[in-house]
């Protein structure tokens, strides 16, 4: 959207505009002030140079540099991640690079005019040997750090919250960190509600051996907070909570939050235009608080889901969650039951196998794995080196990650209508899954048995991916038993099969993920009227528009709402910034108008869920083979987003105002001049 020689978008969590030339474009800068060159001829940049990443280099030497031509002489080389043939750069030109950018970066000598628009574009091609359209330049800039925007309390004109007003948070993870950062940056008064003593959300609650992150550790994080320093290229439980402890501290957001605290209810009074909100102590003590507004950021996956399974709780021995892990029971040695073969148990089965005396595996469901040969590694010393010092190398290291985890892996969840393999929906779907199945075939290839029993019978991305952090070796240990007979029921000291055999077993482990459907959780919400959003919801078909708002519920926000989520690829960091920024973008509206309340209308709600719905007839998980927790029991997929990221992020920069209802102040609000891209079909 160019308007009048400025590039309009807001990120960060905040609006703002970026300088621009004639053309509208936006532009990144040679310099970077907090790396300052020239570095140190040292042995830490030559040991830096020789580690890290080397297509990243390439950028960096090109960004600096402007030689373009070296970029041409990269480009025959460089494969897309999932290619046949992998990236192979010949050594002989990969030392050149190497000298080529020790020069710049020990004598300083670099261009200092902005990046051209067209060098930048090409480089990122290269970068990921595909297209890259311009339609993603400015999701780029806000996500990568290629340059930072203004405060959004330092933007000209703009209307600041009045005196009194509140909003209340609910939850401190991730997303929960995130509103009360940007908020305050806001200036909005806020409180959190955290039922946890610390931060952290699921990555302090889940605590099993193995735990982990899916999402590359340089991309799953916060864009105004991109780390050098993380030790792993895929975070452990741990680290991702340490990162976001770090967070905590930094940006003093504790003194927010009001911890071992939980919501219980929420009801609107209409006549004030506030929410009481019943919150719950520690001792039991509830309170009423009375606030003009609520943002839920309690997410989908802090309400962990037992298998419905009879006897379950006349085992005589623990029975625990992943999600509760309790680090006193003693596995060593120890007959162990984990019931489920999904990401927690593919993380926790090769984590205890070597310690256990035997591990029973029940499987439930079968799950496409992806070799992915960073999951386990660390991040060589020369790598964090070259994240912490070299200019812009950690701003195009998380491009290369967020590209090759995001929107470049969505034309595999698209079908193509003219398709007809009922094991894939696309030709690049099935290219994915023959590069799944390699990986299977050549890790099993001494165990045929599990080939055949593993192997799934539906379309690859239909469900979430599993990564092969050492799932294949521990299935095949001979202390280990993969069961996919159903289960009759459990007994006191095992579990019982169908056909009447018995697993002895002295714990059970339940990886049985989330109950992400009910998305209140166990919350009362009543709106307008009394309207009851549970009962209007009620257990799995939950809607909203854009995944935030809902008709009926003025001043009230969801974050990784109905229909939000990334399920095609990595992108809950980014989720969460948009919306986060959509969200203060609704309260500065109301405030600039004078406001009290703002509230979706029924009519764009309406026509935004019939266009999901019928969005996702053309997507990969309505496919007939695919029953997944994306889905209802009457086959809606209410869960996934099903357009790219960068379609939800042009969404989220701000609210059409004809689309809301404003009441309390000047009435109908022109619209700000804040239209969000049409989501292309």
């Amino acid at each position: 959207m160019a308007h009048g020689g400025e590039f309009e978008f807001c990120g960060k969590g905040q609006s703002y505009s970026w300088p621009s030339d004639a053309a509208g474009e936006i532009r990144a800068s040679a310099l970077c002030p907090d790396r300052p060159l020239p570095l140190a001829d040292s042995a830490e940049l030559r040991q830096a140079l020789a580690d890290a990443n080397v297509i990243t280099l390439l950028m960096v030497y090109v960004h600096l540099s402007r030689d373009a031509a070296m970029l041409e002489r990269f480009a025959p080389h460089i494969r897309p991640v999932f290619a046949k043939e992998p990236t192979a750069i010949p050594a002989e030109l990969a030392e050149e690079l190497r000298e080529k950018l020790r020069q710049v970066l020990t004598s300083g000598n670099v261009a200092t005019e902005d990046l051209p628009r067209d060098l930048m574009k090409r480089m990122m091609e290269v970068n990921v040997a595909g297209p890259v359209d311009d339609e993603f330049i400015p999701l780029l800039f806000d996500q990568v750090g290629l340059r930072l925007p203004p405060e959004r309390k330092a933007i000209p004109g703009r209307k600041a919250p009045p005196p009194g007003f509140k909003v209340l948070v609910i939850g401190a993870g991730m997303v929960g960190m995130l509103a009360s950062l940007k908020l305050r940056e806001a200036g909005y008064d806020h409180v959190v509600i955290e039922k946890n003593p610390e931060v952290g959300g699921t990555w302090w609650e889940n605590r099993y051996p193995g735990v982990g992150v899916d999402t590359p550790s340089h991309f799953y994080s916060f864009s105004f907070e991109i780390s050098p320093d993380w030790d792993y290229y895929h975070p452990h439980g741990s680290e991702m909570q340490d990162y976001l402890v770090k967070v905590a501290d930094k940006y003093g957001l504790r003194r927010d939050i009001r911890f071992e605290t939980m919501v219980t209810g929420l009801v609107y009074d209409e006549a004030a235009a506030m929410w009481d909100v019943t919150i719950r102590g520690k001792d039991g003590t509830e309170e009423v608080l009375r606030v003009n507004a609520v943002i839920n950021a309690h997410g989908p996956v802090n309400r962990w889901s037992w298998p419905d399974i009879p006897g379950l709780g006349d085992f005589e021995g623990p029975v625990m969650h992943t999600a509760a892990w309790d680090p006193e029971v003693e596995i060593e040695g120890k007959r162990v039951a984990v019931i489920g073969t999904g990401a927690s148990s593919a993380q926790l089965v090769p984590a205890i196998a070597p310690e256990v005396g035997h591990l029973t595996v029940f499987m439930r469901s079968r799950h496409w794995v992806i070799d992915n040969p960073e999951i386990l590694d660390k991040v060589e010393p020369g790598m964090k080196w070259a994240l912490a010092h070299i200019p812009h190398f950690k701003e195009w290291f998380r491009f290369r990650v967020y590209w090759n985890g995001s929107d470049g892996l969505f034309i595999n969840v698209l079908k193509d209508p003219e398709w007809t393999d009922e094991d894939s929906v696309s030709r690049h779907n099935a290219a994915l899954r023959r590069y799944s199945l390699r990986h299977m075939e050549k890790k099993l290839a001494d165990r045929p048995d599990l080939l055949e029993r593993l192997v799934p019978d539906y379309p690859i991305f239909a469900k979430r991916i599993i990564m092969d952090g050492g799932w294949f070796d521990a299935i095949k240990r001979d202390n280990v038993t993969l069961e996919d007979r159903p289960i009759d029921r459990v007994l006191p000291h095992a579990i019982r099969m169908k056909d009447g055999s018995e697993h002895p077993a002295d714990v059970i482990v339940c990886a049985t993920g989330f109950d992400v459907s009910r998305m209140i959780g166990n919350l009362t919400i009543k709106g307008l009227g009394g309207r009851d959003l549970g009962e209007e919801w009620g257990e799995e078909d939950a809607r909203a528009y854009l995944g935030v708002t809902v008709p009926g519920y003025p001043n009230y926000f969801m974050i990784v709402g109905p229909n939000s989520a990334p399920n095609h690829a990595a992108g809950h960091n980014l989720i969460g910034e948009a919306q986060v920024n959509y969200i203060i973008e609704c309260l500065d509206l109301m405030v600039k108008q004078g406001a009290s309340s703002i509230e979706v209308r029924e009519e764009p709600y309406e026509a935004w869920n019939e266009r999901v719905d019928t969005r996702m007839e053309q997507m990969i998980w309505t496919h007939p083979k695919v029953s997944s927790y994306y889905k209802n029991s009457k086959g809606r997929v209410f869960l996934s987003w099903p357009w790219r990221l960068v379609d939800y992020w042009q969404h989220m920069r701000g609210p059409m105002a004809a689309h809301y209802r404003l009441d309390g102040g000047k009435g109908e609000a022109a619209d700000a001049g804040k239209t969000p891209a049409q989501v292309a079909d």
